[in-house]
């Protein structure tokens, strides 16, 4: 069976695509979430394939693939921008969501209802004035470790499965966090993109060691293992946001040596998003950058499919 394939925008809501990108669909405003909404964030329930939370710059909104519908959840994050949202994977009631201006919020029902945490993150920043929590990954292997990446704040991390947080960024060069993976090769290794480039942590964030790639640009964004978690990761690097050029880079030893994975197209803009697909599949999929102008949307680059063997 071929997954669908959702795609999250800044101005044109979510799309979506039933044969892996050949062909896109787009949820209207009828559909109950507003079509020109920016869509931070997307998380599948991992037991309910047709449920999906969004994360919009007007809350959380769930998805009944059956009706082609959304619904607005009434949250504390109603009037905030929720950049991250994420189920645990071991126990898929317990989800977690960031938002900007900053702030950790913690369902505990599969996100029918929502209880802001209690988390000393940076209220402001320079670069940004609010930072935004940009990604929350859950460990595949302990129920109760958790992290959290801030746009600008550092890596925080939870040992009570996102009860508390505490701040976990000693040794990064920068606290401007745009993704973070976990994998397992005999031990644990957490891996942070920032900026000013990827770093790695071998005890679970207590101390980072800066990473740096053979590219010309040290900026990268997203880092994802492959979804059957063997080794292979991949992660996007650019000249900058919104840049004008980029690679995707591939390790299959789980991060030690990185490659060019010569994708098969013009890059015309920092690449930006990963997704991974089931292990039945062995396929990646990889979108360039999206962004909003005030005048108009524009996808800077294409969407790639990555066979297993390439």
């Amino acid at each position: 069976m071929t997954p669908r394939l959702y795609l999250g925008t800044i101005g044109l809501s979510v799309w979506y695509s039933d044969d892996l990108g050949e062909n896109l669909g787009r949820y209207l405003s009828d559909a109950g979430l507003y079509s020109e909404s920016r869509v931070w964030s997307l998380s599948h329930h991992p037991k309910l394939p047709g449920e999906t939370l969004a994360g919009t710059d007007s809350g959380i909104y769930r998805l009944d693939r059956a009706r082609a519908h959304w619904t607005h959840v009434p949250s504390p994050m109603d009037d905030r921008c929720v950049w991250s949202v994420a189920h645990s994977p071991h126990n898929p009631d317990i989800v977690l969501a960031g938002t900007r201006p900053p702030g950790l919020f913690r369902s505990e029902n599969g996100g029918q209802t929502w209880r802001r945490i209690a988390a000393p993150l940076p209220e402001t920043c320079r670069a940004v004035l609010l930072p935004r929590v940009t990604q929350i990954v859950f460990d595949p292997k302990d129920s109760s470790l958790v992290w959290a990446g801030l746009e600008i704040g550092g890596v925080w991390r939870s040992r009570d499965a996102g009860v508390s947080w505490e701040s976990a960024s000693q040794g990064l060069v920068s606290d401007d966090i745009h993704g973070l993976a976990v994998v397992y090769n005999g031990a644990r290794k957490l891996f942070a993109t920032t900026n000013t480039g990827a770093h790695l942590s071998a005890d679970d964030g207590n101390n980072w060691e800066f990473r740096e790639l053979d590219s010309p640009w040290q900026y990268t964004r997203s880092i994802v293992p492959r979804a059957d978690r063997r080794g292979t990761m991949f992660m996007t690097n650019g000249d900058g946001p919104p840049g004008s050029t980029g690679r995707l880079w591939r390790s299959r030893d789980f991060g030690v040596r990185w490659e060019d994975a010569k994708l098969p197209g013009k890059i015309e803009s920092t690449p930006w998003c990963i997704a991974t697909i089931g292990l039945h599949l062995g396929l990646a999929l990889f979108m360039g950058l999206v962004f909003f102008s005030s005048l108009m949307i524009l996808l800077t680059s294409c969407l790639f499919l990555i066979p297993e063997e390439a």
